[in-house]
């Protein structure tokens, strides 16, 4: 995930036509992240600082004043990492620590900490939608962010599971202070009396702390393989008599690719007629995880492609409109089959941002801030109401 994170900032970036340039002042080597306790929770609290350092490319954790330090080798089986864990702020108080130069994920538990582990490949990240992970009954969730020469990008995710509810946000050099990822009150309840409600009820898990996302509830069955099938074999017919436009750049309305389906095959063209790249029929995994039959590599043509593709197949939105990205939320999640685990976060979003799946930020609705001159960093730790 903190590779896919650092691409899907990029790709947000060329896709609504930022340009990185340089801040009117040197980023520091650390920033304040102020933390603040809302939940209501009794209980310590634990901060992780986990990532990959960018000066040097190792992976590693950053403790409270932002120094790094990198992981030491792992074992086959897995051995214990070190404890990376800060203490986190009480109920209604606030902590300040400083995170470095890093591309990676704050973790944050509620009652005792999280279980890491090292193999020779690097660190094991919790994985929620293993049953026998240590940590699938800690109550916990992650923010992810990049920290860079141009700034900071940081933001609060749904794509693996919809669990603690938290808000990030940033202070820029003008002293301007933007954030996302509040719920609405009671919107953490209502998320998963939606989810029961729809018949998607099984993808809430270990005693009703989390729910599953629809890719992770396929794999393990807490939804059907074809879940999406029929909205996709639709699409598919849909185009072997009409062509789908893709205009994947904001900045660049004259980049266009057309496809049309023959077969089990989506073949695109550019404006000159020569051959772009070609989609297998995907099935519903590869819809709700944006991978596999849509993988979306960190290139100029499939990348953009897929990642467009994806949006409209978890958003419904490919049928009703011949020219995506549709970006008109007024539009999303219309058809009776659709990713109703993101339509029903985004519902209850104060802002109605969210990463509900890989790449929500597609026409900008992702929960994500960034600013090229950061003065300080938030997360804001909500209540589960």
């Amino acid at each position: 995930m903190l590779k896919k994170f650092a691409v899907v900032v990029a790709a947000a970036a060329v896709a609504a036509g930022v340009v990185a340039v340089p801040a009117a002042q040197a980023v520091p080597a650390t920033i304040p992240l102020v933390i603040k306790n809302s939940s209501g929770r009794s209980g310590p609290v634990y901060i992780y600082n986990l990532g990959t350092q960018l000066s040097s490319g190792r992976q590693g954790w950053a403790d409270a004043n932002g120094t790094f330090h990198p992981w030491p080798a792992g074992g086959n089986p897995p051995t214990p990492a070190p404890d990376a864990s800060i203490v986190g702020p009480a109920n209604g108080q606030t902590r300040t620590i400083q995170i470095p130069k890093f591309s990676g994920r704050i973790y944050f538990s509620y009652g005792q900490k999280l279980v890491f582990k090292l193999t020779t490949g690097g660190l094991v990240q919790p994985a929620v939608q293993n049953p026998t992970d240590p940590n699938v009954d800690i109550l916990f969730s992650w923010s992810e962010y990049t920290l860079n020469d141009s700034g900071i990008w940081i933001n609060s995710t749904q794509v693996d599971m919809f669990s603690a509810p938290y808000a990030v946000g940033v202070k820029a050099g003008n002293g301007q202070v933007r954030n996302t990822g509040h719920l609405k009150p009671g919107g953490y309840t209502a998320v998963f009396n939606g989810l029961r409600a729809q018949g998607w009820g099984n993808l809430i898990r270990n005693n009703g702390i989390r729910a599953l996302s629809p890719g992770h509830g396929v794999l393990v069955g807490a939804l059907p393989a074809n879940v999406m099938s029929n909205y996709i074999d639709r699409v598919w017919s849909h185009y072997t008599t009409r062509t789908l436009t893709v205009t994947p750049f904001a900045n660049q309305p004259n980049v266009k690719y057309f496809g049309r389906v023959s077969g089990n095959t989506m073949t695109f063209t550019n404006t000159s007629g020569g051959f772009a790249t070609s989609f297998q029929k995907p099935d519903s995994d590869s819809v709700f995880g944006c991978y596999k039959l849509l993988d979306a590599p960190n290139d100029l043509v499939r990348g953009p492609i897929s990642r467009t593709l994806c949006a409209g197949f978890n958003r419904s939105t490919l049928i009703t409109n011949p020219n995506q990205p549709d970006t008109s939320n007024a539009n999303f999640y219309k058809d009776a089959v659709t990713n109703h685990y993101s339509r029903l976060i985004h519902s209850q979003m104060v802002d109605g941002k969210a990463y509900g799946f890989a790449f929500d930020d597609v026409g900008a609705h992702e929960s994500l801030v960034h600013d090229g001159n950061p003065l300080e960093a938030y997360m804001t730790l909500d209540p589960l109401s």
